[in-house]
């Protein structure tokens, strides 16, 4: 189960809505009914529209209807598992950003749930705080949250990066990116030809230490070098030893 967190500690945050200014949409996914309702009174006290599936085909038509701005998806599930209803949503095309909920603790789970398009990882026991927390981490991280205003374009070399219609192009193709790449990559273009080291991206991207894993970097860096780096010579550097570094092309 999870452990409860007061009222005054969910709402200390300013709430975030969508940039049309409705309610952010969220589909919870476990097969423990206390915990689902749980975690939908924590997201609705936060502002959310909130639907919730107790099982991976009912998960399945629950977001292929409601089309949500974030799920949380339990692995263990009665039916079909998390990863295959990730699996069969990316396949649809849906980017929907994923955190996963589990209570297995292991690195091959963590390395598997990312593996397959999810972005983040939370391991029962947890508050509800944390979870909260980090779904509005993703959501600021997707093109939902409303923009900053100012100079919304990035441009290293031919690479583009537009913050307020969440577009990136490269030799005017453009390319897409789900909600961490997206992250990772704004990351790196803010700090071009400056080494940033895997605690540096982990803290700033995931905005927390992924349990001290540097492979859900590797496993990002190396999702960004096949949609960017396939496009012309090589832009993402790894610097053995110290990090990763973004420059233009020669």
């Amino acid at each position: 189960m999870t452990d409860s967190t007061p009222r005054s500690t969910l709402a200390a945050a300013p709430r975030i809505t969508r940039a049309d200014g409705k309610p952010i949409r969220a589909v919870v996914v476990d097969d423990e009914e206390s915990l689902t309702d749980l975690l939908s009174m924590a997201l609705r006290y936060e502002g959310w529209d909130v639907r919730h599936a107790s099982d991976g085909q009912h998960a399945l038509s629950t977001v292929r209807e409601f089309r949500p701005d974030v799920i949380v998806l339990d692995i263990m599930l009665p039916d079909i598992d998390g990863l295959t209803v990730l699996s069969r949503l990316r396949a649809d095309g849906i980017e929907t950003p994923i955190l996963f909920l589990t209570a297995k603790d292991s690195v091959d789970d963590r390395v598997a749930g990312l593996t397959v398009g999810g972005d983040d990882y939370v391991t029962k026991p947890f508050s509800l705080e944390e979870v909260v927390a980090r779904l509005r981490g993703l959501i600021r991280r997707s093109a939902l949250a409303i923009s900053t205003p100012g100079d919304s374009r990035l441009q290293v070399g031919d690479l583009v990066l537009d913050e307020d219609s969440y577009e990136v192009h490269r030799g005017g193709v453009l390319i897409e990116l789900t909600a961490t790449e997206f992250e990772l990559l704004r990351f790196l273009m803010r700090n071009p030809r400056r080494v940033l080291s895997k605690a540096q991206i982990l803290d700033r991207v995931w905005s927390y230490d992924f349990g001290g894993r540097s492979s859900v970097v590797e496993i990002y860096i190396s999702y960004l070098r096949k949609k960017v780096d396939s496009l012309g010579a090589p832009m993402i550097h790894t610097v053995r030893g110290f990090g990763y570094v973004l420059k233009p092309a020669p």
